[in-house]
């Protein structure tokens, strides 16, 4: 029988895996852990929130290496970039030859997470979420992952003060506002956020409400969901590349015809400080209920 001339995708990674695992002479089980070995000094943090929150602790000399989601601060973006915290390739993690590996959870795909957690390099998990508390949870568990849990704990409460500041002020506007937070736009096709989403959470948290609720996720609307809908402001994430998605998105034929689009409201901020849920919620907070006030919402 001839032989295939290709690995599937998960066949290749082991082999990844396993090739490197060899030669950093890793034996033993699975490593799982809450934290990293005391000298681990070549750290790849793995989500973006998590490199803020290694630098916020002022442990940033310890990292060799981050994903693609990690634009804050800009000296992060002088470390080697393992790829997008969803699609990572084992390969290109261990290439920095990491210590240890920080990940947020619902990094993946799965099988590379299994081969990078098998592949010798001590491996923790930091929760997400999207409140107050799971921003000090993240915080906390990145203490304790680099052993500074008396840096984090001081780090988190202030952190959850200042959010907790924002937030109240936000509401004390009495909002009625209806954002819709528009994740993409191509095609025409309007994909939005709704309930239980990091989109879902900063809108209410800036005293306003999602126009999508009751649909848990992000769903893609068509003309009679977006009238349902009928927002007062769109809300996207500033990328790079797309200087027409503005014009084009309130141009839609069904967005033109909601307040948002006859009065020309649209908000852009950037993905990490708007949905990141790291040290800067309290700021993006501030700075999106502020751009709610400029358009007298």
């Amino acid at each position: 029988m001839t032989a295939p001339r290709s690995f599937p995708r998960a066949a290749r990674w082991l082999a990844t895996g396993l090739s490197f695992a060899m030669s950093f002479m890793a034996t033993g089980p699975v490593y799982s852990a809450d934290r990293l070995p005391e000298n681990a000094d070549r750290i790849v943090a793995i989500g973006g929130s998590l490199t803020e929150i290694v630098y916020a602790l002022g442990e940033q000399d310890r990292l060799v290496a981050r994903d693609s989601t990690a634009s804050f601060p800009a000296e992060a973006l002088s470390l080697p970039d393992v790829g997008y915290m969803r699609a990572l390739s084992p390969e290109g993690v261990l290439s920095v030859k990491p210590d240890g590996i920080l990940a947020i959870e619902g990094s993946g795909p799965p099988e590379a997470v299994s081969v990078l957690a098998s592949a010798g390099v001590p491996f923790v998990t930091v929760p997400e979420g999207y409140s107050g508390e799971a921003i000090q949870q993240k915080i906390r568990a990145v203490g304790t992952a680099l052993g500074v849990d008396g840096k984090a704990e001081a780090l988190s409460s202030q952190v959850a003060a200042d959010l907790a500041d924002a937030v109240s002020e936000a509401h004390k506007l009495n909002r009625t506002t209806r954002v819709l937070f528009v994740l993409s736009y191509t095609g025409g096709r309007v994909l939005a956020s709704g309930t239980g989403t990091a989109a879902d959470a900063i809108i209410q948290m800036a005293g306003a409400q999602n126009a999508i609720d009751g649909v848990p996720g992000y769903k893609q609307l068509n003309e009679e969901a977006i009238t349902a809908a009928n927002p007062d402001v769109i809300l996207m994430m500033e990328r790079h590349g797309d200087q027409n998605a503005a014009s084009e998105i309130l141009a839609n034929a069904a967005i033109a015809q909601t307040p948002a689009g006859q009065n020309k409201r649209l908000i852009r901020m950037n993905g990490l400080y708007l949905l990141g849920f790291g040290p800067r919620t309290a700021s993006a907070v501030r700075e999106l209920s502020d751009d709610l006030a400029d358009f007298g919402l």
